[in-house]
């Protein structure tokens, strides 16, 4: 797994190029957290300040550095434009497990552009990482994040009451895991 983090890996798809998230990238990231629509289901509230997506970035620049997270902007070929990030945090090493995240700019929402990232980016987990067991966490409610997760194999296991505490209330989490034989037999 540490292979994964010697350089910041680049993916590239049909469409899209999936790269580092760097301090340029803060006016879109601050677009796409400060749209409440992206925020809904999030566990932050939808940011105010331009100050919070530099925060961000300075967040997972060191996450990377030191093994706990990685995460990617979602680009359009040829453009080099963030719409969206998707990557991993919560890795587990030692259980060969990550849990994944992602969110994209509404304008973007349809058009198959979270799939094809989210393929390329467990694609990566499995091949690169050495991973067996990718988990989402995700509200209920949330039937767009749902969807994506199953159009990739993963597997609804439950619904954990109460399991965070956001924006001031509790509230439950629904569980999906792609292991690595399965995402093998459905992208074979």
């Amino acid at each position: 797994m540490e292979d994964a983090f010697e350089v910041f890996p680049v993916i590239e798809t049909e469409r899209l190029r999936l790269r580092e998230i760097t301090m340029e990238d803060s006016y879109k990231i601050y677009e796409n957290f400060s749209d409440d629509r992206v925020t809904e289901y999030y566990d932050l509230e939808s940011y105010t300040d331009i100050s919070q997506a530099e925060a961000l970035i300075e967040k997972l620049s060191f996450g990377f550095k030191n093994q706990k997270q990685i995460r990617w902007a979602i680009t359009l070929k040829p453009d080099n434009e963030l719409i969206g990030s998707c990557g991993f945090h919560e890795i587990e090493a030692e259980h060969y497990k990550v849990e994944t995240g992602y969110e994209l700019n509404p304008e973007y929402w349809g058009k198959g552009i979270m799939h094809e990232a989210l393929l390329a980016i467990f694609t990566f987990a499995f091949e690169e990482m050495g991973i067996n067991r990718i988990e989402a966490f995700y509200d209920p409610e949330n039937d767009r994040s749902r969807n994506a997760l199953e159009k990739c194999g993963f597997i609804y296991e439950g619904t954990q009451r109460q399991r965070f505490f956001e924006k001031g209330k509790f509230v439950d989490a629904s569980l999906s895991s792609l292991l690595k034989e399965d995402f093998q037999r459905i992208t074979e």
